[in-house]
C-alpha cells in the first residue's frame, strides 16, 4: 500500500477548511475521507510485460484510464523489451518472490506455469462478471485454449494473432495474377499458388524458374518469403494438410500430413526457387517490408501483427494488399496471442482483478487493433457496429474486415500448449525448423525431434 504525505499547506487548508465547516455538523475525519484520491491511500499493483513503443504506449494509455475509473488503485508497469527476457526474469522472479501481480504470459508458458501454481484461478470471477462472463463475450476458440482440462481459466487471451499474406498488388498486376483474398472463392489453392510464385520470380536476365538457363543464384525479385522461425507463420501450412502442430498434448509434426506440409514450404527455397534464404535476405539487409515497397519481393507471409509496420501508410511506393494463406488441403490458420494472469503470489487479489478486467475490455483492445497489432477477440468486435470502432483507413487494407468476419471464425485454429513446450521447442524443434531452413529433408529431421521432445512433455505431465 502506497502513502502520499499531506504537505504543510495541504494540511492546513483541509484543517481550515475543516474548522470553517464545523457548523454543518463535518469533522475532520469526514473531509478527509471525501478528500481527493491523491490524498487517500492507494493499493499499487504491479503489471510486468513486454514490447515496443506501441506496446507501452498502449498501456501507459490504459492505466491513465484505470486509475482514474480507480481512483484508490495504482499501477506500476514494468517493461521488457523482449519476451523471452521478459519470461526468464518471470522465472527468477518467482524463485526470489518478487513477482509482480499481473503479468503478461506467453501462450507456450501458460500451461506450464499454470500447473506449477504460479497463475491464479481466475475461472469464478470469469464466471461471475456480467460482461466477461456472458456466454458469446469471447470467440469461441478462446475457452478452447485458456481453459484447462478441468474447465478452469487461469489467464485472459490478451487478443488473437494470426499469419496471412502481404503482396504488392502492383507487380500482380503486371503479371496479370489476379490476388488472393479471405474469402472461400478467393483462397489459392496451392497448385495456383506454385504457378502465381514463378510468374512473380525473376532473375537478372529476365527468366523465370521454369526458363532455361534460369539463374537461381541471381534472382532479382523472389515471388514469396514464408519464414519457418516464428512458430505462428508455418503452422497454418500443418493444419491446411490436415495435420496438427500439437494434438492430444503432444507435439504432432511426425505425421505424414505434418511433415509433407513443412516440406512443401522448404521447397519454395530449394526446388521451385521462388523464395529466398534467410541468408539472402540478411545479404540484402532488407526487411520483407521494404523488399515489398521497393519491388525486390511479390508477397510475404508474415504475422497479423506486422501490419502496425507494413500497411499502407508505410509501404509508400506500391499499393499493399492481403489475403490468406494458400492452402494445401483445406483452409486454415493458427490463431494465438500472449495472456493476462494474475500471479498466485499477489497480495491485493481484488485490485489485480479489477486491472485484469480492465484488460479484457475494449478500451485496452482497441488501442491495439487500430493500429494493426492485434485482431479482435471479442465478439462484438467484428459486428459491423464493432468494426467501425477499430478498422482504420490507412492501416487496415480494404479486404481486411473479411480476414476476422468471414475467414478466422471458419478456418482458424486455436491450440493448447502443453506443460514442458518451451524446454521442448528449445532443444529439439527449433533446432529442427533450423535444419529444415537450411535445406535438409522434412523426413529426415522431425521424427527423432518429435520424439525427444514428447519425451520432455512426458516428463512434464507426470511432475
Amino acid at each position: 500500500m502506497a502513502k502520499k504525505n499531506l504537505s504543510r499547506r495541504d494540511f492546513l487548508r483541509l484543517t481550515g477548511a475543516a474548522t470553517a465547516l464545523m457548523a454543518t455538523g463535518l469533522d475532520l475525519q469526514s473531509m478527509l475521507r471525501a478528500a481527493p484520491a491523491e490524498f487517500q491511500d492507494a493499493v499499487k499493483i504491479v503489471f510486468g510485460g513486454w514490447g515496443a513503443t506501441a506496446e507501452d504506449n498502449g498501456v501507459q494509455a490504459a492505466i491513465k484510464q484505470f486509475v482514474t475509473e480507480n481512483p484508490t488503485i495504482s499501477v506500476e508497469w514494468q517493461l521488457t523489451p523482449q519476451a523471452a527476457d521478459y519470461m526468464q526474469q518471470l522465472l527468477t522472479n518467482f524463485a526470489a518472490q518478487t513477482a509482480p501481480d499481473t503479468s503478461f504470459i506467453t501462450s507456450d508458458a501458460y500451461e506450464t506455469l499454470a500447473k506449477g501454481g504460479q497463475l491464479m484461478d481466475i475461472t469464478d470471477r470469469i464466471t461471475a462478471d456480467p460482461d466477461l462472463g456472458k456466454k458469446d463475450y469471447f470467440f469461441p476458440q478462446e475457452a478452447a485454449r485458456s481453459a484447462d482440462d478441468n474447465g478452469r481459466w487461469h489467464g485472459i487471451g490478451a487478443t488473437w494473432v494470426a499469419a496471412h499474406m502481404y503482396y504488392n498488388a502492383d507487380m500482380l498486376e503486371k503479371a496479370g495474377i489476379k490476388p488472393p483474398g479471405f474469402k472461400d472463392e478467393e483462397i489459392w489453392d496451392w497448385d495456383t499458388f506454385i504457378a502465381n510464385a514463378k510468374k512473380l520470380t525473376v532473375d537478372a536476365n529476365g527468366k523465370h524458374p521454369d526458363d532455361t538457363g534460369f539463374d537461381k543464384d541471381n534472382i532479382q525479385t523472389w515471388a514469396i518469403d514464408w519464414p519457418l522461425g516464428n512458430w505462428v507463420i508455418p503452422a497454418g501450412a500443418v493444419y491446411s494438410n490436415g495435420g496438427a502442430w500439437i494434438k492430444d498434448g503432444k507435439i504432432a509434426l511426425d505425421s505424414p500430413e505434418a511433415i509433407d506440409a513443412l516440406q512443401k514450404l522448404a521447397d519454395l527455397v530449394y526446388v521451385h526457387n521462388v523464395a529466398p534464404r534467410t541468408a539472402a535476405m540478411s545479404d540484402l539487409g532488407m526487411t520483407n517490408t521494404q523488399m515489398i515497397d521497393s519491388g525486390r519481393l511479390a508477397m510475404g507471409i508474415d504475422g497479423s501483427w506486422a501490419l502496425s509496420w507494413m500497411n499502407p501508410s508505410t509501404v509508400k511506393n506500391v499499393k499493399l494488399g492481403t489475403g490468406a494463406i494458400p492452402k494445401l488441403k483445406q483452409p486454415a490458420d493458427l490463431m494465438q496471442a500472449h495472456f493476462h494472469s494474475m500471479i498466485s503470489s499477489t497480495q491485493h487479489p481484488e485490485e489485480a482483478w479489477k486491472w485484469l478486467r480492465f484488460l479484457a475490455t475494449p478500451f485496452y483492445t482497441l488501442s491495439f487493433m487500430k493500429i494493426g497489432l492485434w485482431l479482435p477477440s471479442q465478439s462484438a468486435q467484428v459486428t459491423p457496429d464493432g468494426l467501425k470502432t477499430w478498422i482504420t483507413p490507412g492501416i487496415h487494407t480494404d479486404n481486411y474486415a473479411d480476414f476476422v468476419t468471414d475467414y478466422l471464425p471458419k478456418y482458424g485454429v486455436a491450440v493448447r500448449i502443453p506443460p514442458g513446450y518451451i524446454e521442448a521447442s528449445n532443444n529439439f524443434i527449433t533446432p529442427a525448423f533450423q535444419a529444415l531452413a537450411d535445406g535438409k529433408a522434412a523426413a529426415d529431421i522431425f521424427p527423432d525431434a518429435v520424439k525427444q521432445a514428447n519425451e520432455v512433455l512426458d516428463a512434464a505431465a507426470k511432475a
